[in-house]
């Protein structure tokens, strides 16, 4: 099984990616390589459906390639695994003896159960929809829950849209996708209450040109701003001259002219806690999607970077105010799982 296939993705995009992410996620695992590891590397595998460049999936990579380089963990994956084989890569893995397995199974949930429990000795940190359930002693679960930055990110898009017609393109409605787009509208009507928002959803994870055209057709339809949940629709933004949210990674440096803010999801607290359990041996059924809280390292606002300035002081205020709230917990951002609609 190959540890690091291409598929004819770019090269240099991979590197820009993952390879600086990487460098930067190793100086910030906030442990000392070899503080809960004083044994060999945990043997760690992942499994994705999608490249490693996708969004949502490249955090965990980025997560587990800095554990690598920090000497904790020996780290092989496969990517662009379909739903109907991931079940057996699961076996493969589990049969090589890797003590942990991290992935999505977000379109194989009971496949994915049934392989958990034949194999009781491996740790398995997947992401789901569901919660923990003890019957699966050795599945832990997570998800980007990172409504805390989506929120602030909305307050700084509602203060830069001139027209308060906002496009938002995601790829399932999904809770991981839902709760995101209703987080960042939130936050979008504290500085412009009366803002309108095209939804819309392209039925895929990695289909840029698809969210390209569905992000054309918003500013056709008048959005002079664009949530931008999928790869592709900060091209149609750069493009027409409007602008863009980013999620879950910073792409400023790709368009700096276009992407305002972003709200970035860090998994690495996440791989932590499991596998300081795994090296412990206490490792069991539990949700780790609280680790994505902003109170808990696990997501962030971008810098403005290019947009230094450019961000009205008062929603820059406000932001500031609300992140503090956050980090303290005397704010909490609401999370709503249900389908966002255009409003």
């Amino acid at each position: 099984m190959a540890a690091s296939k291409t598929h004819g993705i770019d090269i240099a995009r991979r590197r820009l990616l993952l390879g600086a992410g990487g460098a930067a996620a190793a100086a910030g695992l906030g442990l000392a390589p070899g503080r809960l590891f004083a044994q060999e590397p945990i043997s760690v595998a992942g499994i994705y459906t999608v490249p490693v460049e996708q969004q949502w999936v490249s955090r965990i990579h980025v997560a587990a390639e800095a554990a690598k380089a920090a000497g904790q963990v020996s780290y092989v994956f496969s990517e662009n695994t379909s739903n109907t084989d991931y079940p057996r890569v699961m076996r493969e893995y589990a049969e090589r003896g890797v003590k942990l397995i991290i992935g999505e199974i977000f379109g194989v949930e009971q496949e994915a159960r049934e392989v958990v429990l034949d194999y009781p000795e491996t740790a398995f940190l997947l992401g789901s929809s569901f919660l923990d359930d003890p019957a699966y002693p050795n599945l832990a679960v997570f998800d980007n829950y990172i409504q805390d930055a989506s929120y602030l990110s909305g307050i700084i898009a509602g203060a830069m849209t001139q027209t308060g017609n906002i496009g938002m393109v995601g790829g399932f409605p999904i809770p991981e996708v839902n709760r995101l787009m209703h987080a960042f509208m939130a936050g979008v009507r504290e500085t412009r209450a009366d803002a309108r928002f095209q939804v819309s959803f392209i039925g895929s994870w990695f289909d840029p040109p698809k969210a390209k055209e569905t992000a054309f057709a918003m500013i056709e339809a008048g959005a002079d701003l664009l949530y931008a949940e999928r790869f592709g629709v900060s091209d149609a933004a750069k493009e027409r001259g409007v602008l863009a949210i980013g999620n879950v990674i910073d792409t400023q440096a790709d368009y700096p002219e276009t992407v305002v803010a972003s709200a970035l999801w860090h998994f690495e607290p996440t791989l932590q806690a499991a596998l300081a359990r795994v090296a412990e041996g206490t490792f069991e059924a539990a949700n780790y999607g609280l680790y994505s809280f902003m109170k808990e390292g696990g997501c962030s606002l971008a810098p403005l970077g290019s947009f230094e300035g450019k961000v009205p002081q008062a929603a820059l205020d406000l932001v500031a105010e609300r992140e503090a709230a956050i980090r303290a917990g005397s704010f909490e951002v609401a999370i709503d799982d249900s389908e966002p609609r255009s409003a």
